[in-house]
């Protein structure tokens, strides 16, 4: 499995919205994990950020699940494209492989909500369209532990590469002194390093 390559990626935010991170029906523990969640996402936003890595958030309905989680939207670069989306997979929308093609750029990581719908969905079609496909699997979510562990086996069997946030931070990083530079510029906007969360 090669490295991940910050030159040949694009990032994608999949409906990280509050109808997904933060559901009424939510108990205690799943919210706490799902902001472990956001906070990862966020932390590889920024990173990618820094790293002029390009940037694509989808929102799935906005106006009954909301906009992207506040959290994330604060470590966007203010050029991030984001695209409301009717089907499922992204790959459904145009705008959004519009965004994710534009720049031929072929790698493509996934995070957000939810593993097994939306994201599982996604990252296989992409897959199924040549684009590696790669999912850090700590920074995706769903409520429930058997519906995330299924969407983590369908896109394992489905032939996207399953990571985690920190190996897609140093695959981009590539070097200890951009490491040392990027990740103290980073840390700034973290209380916690959200990959030890």
């Amino acid at each position: 499995m090669p490295l991940v390559r910050r030159d040949d990626s694009v990032l994608v935010v999949v409906d990280t919205q509050p109808g997904f991170t933060d559901h009424p029906a939510m108990d205690a523990a799943a919210r706490t994990t799902a902001a472990h969640t956001v906070e990862r996402i966020a932390w590889l936003v920024r990173i990618a950020g820094l790293l002029e890595v390009p940037i694509l958030v989808t929102e799935e309905a906005p106006e009954r699940e909301g906009s992207t989680h506040a959290r994330v939207k604060a470590t966007l670069p203010a050029d991030a494209p984001v695209v409301a989306k009717k089907t499922f997979a992204l790959t459904g929308c145009p705008e959004a492989m519009a965004a994710i093609e534009g720049g031929g750029r072929r790698t493509v990581v996934l995070t957000g909500f939810e593993t097994d719908v939306c994201v599982a969905q996604s990252a296989v079609t992409l897959a199924d369209a040549g684009h590696r496909a790669i999912v850090p699997a700590d920074a995706v979510y769903t409520s429930r532990e058997d519906d995330h562990r299924h969407g983590i086996d369908r896109m394992r069997a489905g032939g996207v590469e399953l990571h985690s946030s920190k190996s897609v931070t140093f695959d981009w990083l590539e070097d200890v002194d951009t490491a040392d530079t990027i990740i103290g510029r980073a840390s700034a906007d973290f209380d916690v390093l959200p990959l030890r969360l």
